[in-house]
Parts: C-alpha cells; sequence; structure tokens
C-alpha cells in the first residue's frame, strides 16, 4: 500500500521542525557565561551580557594576565642525561 503524499509532508515537516529546534538549543547553550557556586553546593549562571557576569568575566581576564603566559612541559632527554637522572 503507497503512503499519502500529506503523510510523507508531515513526516518530512516534523523532521525539519526537529532539526530547528536541535540549532536553536545548541546556539542557546554556545552562548558564553559564568558559573559561580556558593556555600553549600548551590551553583548559578551568569550571562555575559548581564552586569554580574561583565564584572565576572573582566576579573577573570585579569587573573589570567597577571598568571601569565602558560608554562610549556619539557620533554624528558633521550641519551646519558636520561640514564643518570634515574639512578
Amino acid at each position: 500500500m503507497a503512503t499519502k503524499p500529506h503523510r510523507l509532508l508531515d513526516r518530512v515537516s516534523g523532521y525539519a521542525d526537529e532539526a530547528a529546534a536541535f540549532l536553536r538549543r545548541r546556539r542557546h547553550m554556545r552562548k558564553p557565561f559564568a558559573r559561580v557556586y556558593y556555600r553549600g553546593g548551590r551553583g548559578r549562571d551568569l550571562p555575559a551580557d548581564s552586569e554580574s557576569g561583565r564584572a565576572m568575566f573582566e576579573a577573570t581576564a585579569k587573573l589570567i594576565e597577571v598568571a601569565g603566559p602558560p608554562r610549556r612541559i619539557r620533554q624528558a632527554r633521550s641519551g646519558s642525561n636520561a640514564a643518570r637522572r634515574d639512578r
């Protein structure tokens, strides 16, 4: 028995609606925010476009600036120096 055209269109339309909703949720989830935890474990999200969120992002940027660039980890050398170090 052949499927009726309107049922096929309903199915395709449903898939398109689900895809659009997924993209909206994904875009919403990718917005920058700061998460703050209080004593007792309760957490709160601060959107970057709010006053408290901007203050948190500015403070974080200053902390990162003060900390400086990340340190590079030295790779172990092969050869006699590595053998001496292991003794």
